[in-house]
């Protein structure tokens, strides 16, 4: 198809193919006929002959259900370097792609493959990767390609795609610039017409013209027809004129010619072998090439290297929504008869063959399913599923069936998908009621539901366990403690639920009940969730899912130093498995309860990449929580400004729904700020709300994790009698809770000052809690600078200065420096931490490089290609003013001291 008209578009192409480096590449969008695919032919032979490698796939209707069909199509001519990845990420891409057998490989592990497979080529020579049609591409294969192109941008590849209006992509939200192809102007169609149909009559070429309204397609494809539709119905829309268009070609076609059409158009690959093969079945008789020139005389078709494609896939389209119902039927028997060697395809056709209820079938389906989640397509698995539950012959059957592609649907983010599942299968007994409503609560944890919803959970489960069903009641308890911290249900729904657990015949030690159990009652049973903690956490490492169901189990009852070496744990062993759903859980866990130690610098990766992964897998209250805690982070640095833009965005993501933690760490955060810049009565205001049952920041556990915040807003406000009752209410509450015990230590001291008090809070065991001991050197040297005691000050303000300046707490830094001006002794000024010039992704690259990792290890950890990980550590280099990777470790350990 010519170009006309296309000159502006065509050379924006151009310049992002010319210049790839820091882009990721455009999304072309437009109705069906609009050129998409001539403005990406040019493009992609201008790139070959500037010097791109060119590697394309093209979505196709046919295949949709074929998990990474497309992906397999964009990366066959480089599949030899597929045996050069990494092991995980070679098994991972050979699995998804068919070429070998192995575990059911991570949708993200996949994507991670593509990308370092893509990224090495282009070191070789730079890449302009095309996807045409990518409305019709497998999902799983779209999933993956919007994942390589979030991570592009400084590698020298860039993604073309093109999008039909009306369709969406994952590729629509991965970064892409968009591109909105109009129609052709008027002087440019009049062009193309000239161009197809020189010697059109006048009045046949103003038709026409106006007619196609400037569509390209309709401008080529409607001179060879005009004779043929007794003029052009000005009533039909134009995709439906043109499909008119292609079938009335069609029907002056031998019988033989139309059938292997319809073959041909109902197969999922370009398989001339398959086509003639099948449609020697169909009309039992021996079918060769030459059946189908006719078709290719007509410009329906082109034949090559055995392959059959159609022009345009308007053309595939329209010739069985032109056949009848039982032609289209024998033509998927056919398919499905010389498939036999294809389960996966067979069952397929036979489906499509299949017009009632048929068990056999549905079992096909339901086996095909099973192949392409153990490839790691769940979109196919939840297609085929849905196609055995409109076969299924039972209808707890068909209930099952939607159930399961409803949980594929969950765990691989597709909300609405999910929902009209669960919807569609409508079950009748409590169990499937109960799972049914456990999934559609999966993507936000039942934030936006009613709290009394967690009572009718505690019910179902004791239903469910009554029948014997412990692991699914264990399943619906799990789902509604979570409600329990992000909601509050009140004592009677907290009550029922741990009467559910405590009958359930699971140990007590399961990591699972111990879970529950924390974010149920995490003061009533502190104690005994604390002594599973302790006897558990040497056995971190083994299962990343249990090691981030106890760093859950650990903050909720105030033990953030085990919280952290649980979700530490996890974190490798989830990325390892490409469980991105489940990472910034852990990493959440891990960021929240660094913070609370003082440990900042491990906090600030591990919140930016939380609040990243929860972004990219839709989790948007988990997402909240992490862009929380990096407000929290950027307070105790002094980044008040910062703070508060952060908590700002965090609000917005939590205060809609009642998202209680992301609420609660938002008001600490506003309270930390306040206090740094002396509003010591808007500081209690704030962290008071924490504590007020009535107020949405109000959290039953976290609210007693900030006593000691609290204390120094009270005590500087002369709001000492409201603490004083605070205190005396969180001392009743019976739990070891260390966080709580080591808050109310310095609250006591700092309430009713002496030296008995605060040596009482120094002794007591802050190996693990440096920011916590600082802050009881920092409280003690004031009380005894103002009992005139200065030289006994002096050494607890000096302890609390270097302990704040090596966590890189610059505002409690500042406040120890002005304290000791006033003992009279001078500090040197704190010079800027190097960390502090990176940004949090370069923070993260910069401390795995110190530990020694190579790129590949850290791109692998990261999910980036080590290419993008090198060039990041070029830009790290010269920020801390080093060389090396030796210097790199060397500065960051001096850092940490």
């Amino acid at each position: 198809m010519a170009l006309c008209g296309r000159d502006t578009e065509l050379k924006e192409l151009g310049e992002l193919v010319d210049g790839p480096e820091d882009r990721s590449g455009v999304l072309i969008r437009g109705e069906a006929g609009i050129g998409k695919s001539a403005l990406v032919a040019s493009t992609a032979a201008a790139a070959s002959v500037a010097g791109l490698r060119v590697l394309r796939t093209t979505g196709a209707e046919a295949e949709r259900n074929l998990a990474y069909a497309g992906l397999h199509q964009l990366l066959y001519p480089v599949r030899a370097g597929v045996a050069e990845l990494p092991e995980p990420q070679r098994d991972a891409l050979q699995t998804a792609l068919g070429l070998a057998a192995g575990a059911e490989p991570s949708a993200y592990l996949v994507g991670l493959a593509a990308l370092t497979l893509l990224a090495e080529e282009a070191a070789v020579k730079p890449l302009l990767l095309v996807a045409e049609d990518a409305h019709w591409l497998d999902r799983a294969s779209a999933d993956a390609l919007a994942f390589v192109a979030r991570r592009i941008e400084t590698e020298p590849i860039v993604l073309v795609a093109t999008l039909r209006d009306g369709f969406e992509s994952p590729l629509a939200d991965a970064g892409l610039a968009p591109m909105a192809l109009d129609r052709l102007p008027p002087d440019a169609a009049a062009s193309l017409l000239d161009s197809v149909a020189p010697r059109l009559a006048p009045a046949v070429r103003t038709r026409l013209l106006a007619e196609a309204a400037g569509l390209p397609l309709a401008l080529t494809e409607l001179p060879s027809a005009v004779a043929s539709l007794d003029g052009l119905d000005p009533v039909l829309p134009l995709t439906e004129r043109l499909e008119r268009t292609f079938t009335a070609r069609v029907a002056a076609l031998p019988e033989v010619t139309r059938t292997a059409l319809l073959v041909a158009a109902l197969n999922e690959t370009t398989s001339l072998t398959e086509t003639l093969d099948a449609t020697s079945a169909l009309l039992d008789v021996s079918a060769d090439p030459e059946i189908l020139a006719p078709a290719v005389e007509a410009r329906l078709i082109e034949l090559s290297a055995g392959a059959v494609t159609f022009r345009h896939p308007l053309m595939r389209s329209a010739i069985p929504a032109s056949a009848t119902p039982l032609d289209r039927r024998n033509a998927h028997l056919a398919l499905g008869r010389v498939l036999r060697d294809q389960p996966d395809r067979r069952a397929w056709h036979r489906a499509a063959a299949t017009a009632g209820p048929d068990e056999t079938v549905a079992a096909e389906l339901e086996r095909t399913a099973e192949r392409a989640r153990f490839r790691g397509g769940a979109a196919a698995a939840i297609a085929a599923l849905e196609q055995a539950a409109r076969l299924s012959d039972q209808p707890d059957r068909r209930a099952d069936r939607l159930l399961l592609a409803a949980e594929l649907a969950v765990e691989s983010g597709r909300r609405e998908t999910a929902e009209r599942l669960v919807h569609a299968a409508s079950p009748a007994d409590p169990r499937r009621r109960a799972t049914a409503g456990r999934l559609l609560s999966e993507f936000e944890d039942g934030v936006r539901e009613d709290p009394a919803r967690v009572a009718e959970l505690a019910r179902t489960a004791a239903s469910v366990a009554d029948d014997g069903h412990h692991d699914a009641a264990m399943r619906i308890l799990w789902s509604a403690a979570m409600r329990c911290f992000w909601t509050e249900p009140g004592p009677q729904a907290r009550g029922d639920l741990l009467d559910v657990a405590d009958r359930l015949p699971i140990p007590k030690h399961d990591p699972r009940i111990v879970a529950v159990t924390a974010y149920v009652a995490p003061f009533e049973r502190g104690e005994a969730v604390l002594a599973h903690l302790r006897e558990l956490v040497a056995r971190t490492g083994a299962d990343p899912e249990v090691d981030r169901y106890l760093g859950s189990a650990a903050l909720q009852v105030g033990a953030f130093d085990l919280a952290a070496r649980f979700s530490a744990a996890a974190a490798p062993g989830l990325r390892a498995q490409g469980r991105l759903g489940l990472l910034p859980r852990a990493l959440a866990v891990q960021a929240w309860s660094r913070v609370r130690l003082g440990d900042l610098a491990g906090a600030v990766p591990a919140a930016a990449e939380a609040a990243r992964f929860a972004r990219e897998t839709g989790q948007p209250f988990m997402a909240g929580l992490a862009t929380a805690v990096q407000a929290e982070i950027a307070a105790l640095r002094g980044d008040h400004k910062q703070a508060k833009t952060l908590a700002d965005e965090a609000e917005r993501a939590g205060l809609a729904a009642g998202a209680r933690p992301v609420l609660a760490t938002v008001q600490l955060t506003r309270g930390l700020t306040n206090l740094s810049e002396g509003r010591f009565e808007d500081a209690f205001a704030d962290l008071r709300r924490l504590l007020d049952p009535a107020d949405p920041a109000y959290q039953l556990a976290l609210r007693a994790y900030c006593v000691a915040e609290l204390t120094e807003a009270a005590v500087r406000a002369g709001r000492t009698g409201e603490l004083r009752d605070v205190v005396a209410e969180l001392e009743r509450l019976d739990t070891p809770s260390p966080a709580l015990h080591i808050g109310l230590r310095y609250a006591r001291a700092v309430l009713d000052p002496g030296d008995e008090r605060f040596a009482e809070a120094l002794d007591a065991d802050l190996a693990g809690w440096p920011a916590e001991r600082g802050r009881v050197h920092l409280a003690f040297g004031e009380w005894l600078r103002r009992q005139r005691r200065v030289v006994e000050s002096r050494t607890h303000l000096r302890t609390a200065r270097k302990t704040f300046d090596a966590l890189g707490m610059a505002a409690w830094a500042d406040r120890a420096r002005r304290e000791l001006r006033s003992a009279g002794e001078s500090s040197p000024n704190r010079s800027p931490d190097a960390r502090d010039k990176l940004t949090p992704h370069e923070l993260s690259i910069a401390q795995l490089a110190a530990e020694g990792l190579t790129n590949r290890e850290i791109g692998q950890r990261l999910y980036l290609s080590h290419r993008t990980v090198g060039t990041h550590l070029h830009r790290i280099f010269p920020k801390l003013g080093v060389s090396s990777r030796a210097d790199l470790a060397g500065m960051l350990k001096t850092l940490e001291g």
